[in-house]
């Protein structure tokens, strides 16, 4: 049995009115899910406010309610509590109903706006490997040792993540790595949690549609360091201008990693090709299946939180030899023509930079690179016109299409996205509004030994337009194309 007061150690109340020694049933922040007996947390979102259905959860049958604001009617038989923070609450409550699970286990976050998919993944893959049950929160896919559960947010919600945690703790999970997105921690989706260390890989460009300056995006990641414990570990790349700003205030065990300054933990790339990297890791060398430099720093961030963990650094170098690649990052397909096709995530103008930058480092420049990309709707507009002017720079050709849409006119997406074309570039891009058209496109303009990159929806199997999700898998596409028309 669940007592309501058990679970409300450590939230900051306000006022009381009501018994708070009562059985509950579970905690909700969705009025469409309550049933009898649920304690309804009232929280203010983007889009609506939860303070608006608290009578619709009281008919539901919810007993307490959780608010930052008390109704001046108040029902008889319910209990409100307010407090000051209904996220901050909601997220104190969740660890409590479920046993404050992370600190039953490792717990590592990583955050940072590009790469924190990738090192969370392959420390997963890595854990596995050295012989640990492992559990992963990301953007791709939530896993349970081997139990693998659909994601829906990069960071999910309070309930969620522990939820989550408490099933690892049940399976005799050691280890979890998680990503860390700017909004969970705003949002104190984090709060409550017991971390034992944090990784920060790199700051560039992106949420300014959520948060209103880069200051404040920044900080918002900083905050994650400053409110590690002494015990914990804080890993950051000392190459990114922000990465000593993230080591500033935390009590944390600090460590660096970096490929052009001196750090804790530093690589050389010996060799950069299409099957991979060669690096040269603080003394020892090693043979990766990553590719490009920002796949270096991954590694280096991979390697130092295992060592921040207790792995042995030979162990650690061979079982890093052995990753695979995650899903829709830097994922290629050759065809029985010879035209290589790649698909990555990267939606933001720095990622998007690395990814070119590293097909330039790899190619032989006797092949034409073309560019498939677009940008989502009802997200930050100001880095549209940034990346199309990066995919026609760096690319011989450069298709502009949709990527999702939303609820916004991909037409007028493109149209943003075309400002940012160099004059002396116009000649080199193409705009197609249907995303199926460009990529057949692309691989129509494509010869032997041509190279294609589909750029901003990677994992994703889907395409969102006008809040409908239509299937839509760019890799499997490719495929079929490709071997349609060079048959």
């Amino acid at each position: 049995m669940i007592v309501l007061k058990d679970i409300l150690y450590k939230v900051a109340i306000e006022a009381v009115n009501g018994a708070t020694d009562i059985a509950v049933n579970k905690i909700e922040f969705d009025s469409r899910k309550i049933v009898p007996n649920d304690v309804f947390v009232a929280i203010r979102g983007t889009v609506s406010n939860g303070h608006d259905f608290i009578s619709k959860a009281i008919a539901l049958g919810a007993k307490t309610i959780i608010c930052d604001t008390l109704s001046q009617k108040l029902e008889q038989g319910i209990t409100y509590i307010k407090v000051k923070d209904t996220n901050k609450a909601l997220a104190y409550m969740a660890a409590n109903y479920f046993g404050n699970p992370s600190g039953k286990l490792k717990l590592v976050g990583i955050t940072g706006t590009n790469g924190k998919t990738t090192v969370a993944s392959l420390l997963y893959q890595l854990f596995q490997k050295a012989g640990y049950k492992v559990g992963l929160l990301s953007t791709v896919k939530i896993m349970v040792d081997t139990q693998e559960y659909k994601a829906t947010h990069t960071t999910p919600d309070s309930i969620t993540i522990n939820h989550y945690l408490h099933e690892m703790v049940a399976k005799g999970v050691a280890y979890c790595f998680m990503e860390v997105s700017s909004h969970g921690i705003h949002q104190q989706r984090t709060e409550a949690l017991h971390f034992t260390g944090g990784v920060f890989t790199n700051l560039s460009h992106d949420h300014l549609d959520y948060h209103p300056t880069f200051a404040e995006y920044r900080d918002v990641k900083k905050s994650f360091f400053d409110n590690l414990p002494k015990s914990a570990f804080a890993l950051s790349n000392i190459d990114d201008k922000n990465g000593a700003v993230m080591l500033q205030n935390t009590v944390a065990q600090k460590s660096t990693y970096a490929l052009k300054t001196y750090a804790d933990y530093k690589a050389q790339i010996l060799e950069n090709q299409l099957s991979g990297l060669l690096l040269k890791i603080n003394s020892n060398e090693v043979w990766v299946k990553l590719i490009g430099s920002f796949n270096a720093y991954n590694v280096l961030a991979i390697y130092g939180t295992a060592l921040a963990l207790g792995l042995e650094g030979l162990e650690t170098l061979r079982l890093l030899s052995n990753l695979e690649s995650v899903s829709g990052r830097f994922e290629y397909v050759v065809s029985d023509s010879n035209i290589t096709a790649i698909i990555d995530y990267a939606h933001t103008p720095d990622a998007l930079e690395n990814v070119l930058k590293t097909i330039q480092d790899i190619r032989t420049h006797n092949e034409q690179l073309i560019t498939v990309v677009g940008c989502g709707g009802n997200r930050d507009k100001a880095k549209r016109p940034i990346m199309a002017g990066i995919a026609s720079e760096l690319s011989d050709k450069a298709i502009l299409t949709s990527d999702n849409p939303r609820e916004e006119d991909p037409e007028a997406i493109i149209q943003e996205m075309e400002t940012g074309v160099a004059a002396q570039n116009y000649k080199k891009i193409l705009t197609i509004t249907d995303r199926k058209q460009a990529i057949k496109t692309a691989c129509q303009l494509a010869q032997p030994k041509d190279i294609i990159l589909i750029a901003g929806k990677g994992h994703e199997t889907y395409q969102e337009i006008k809040g409908i999700r239509h299937d839509f898998d760019d890799m499997q596409l490719v495929k079929e194309i490709l071997e349609q028309l060079h048959k």
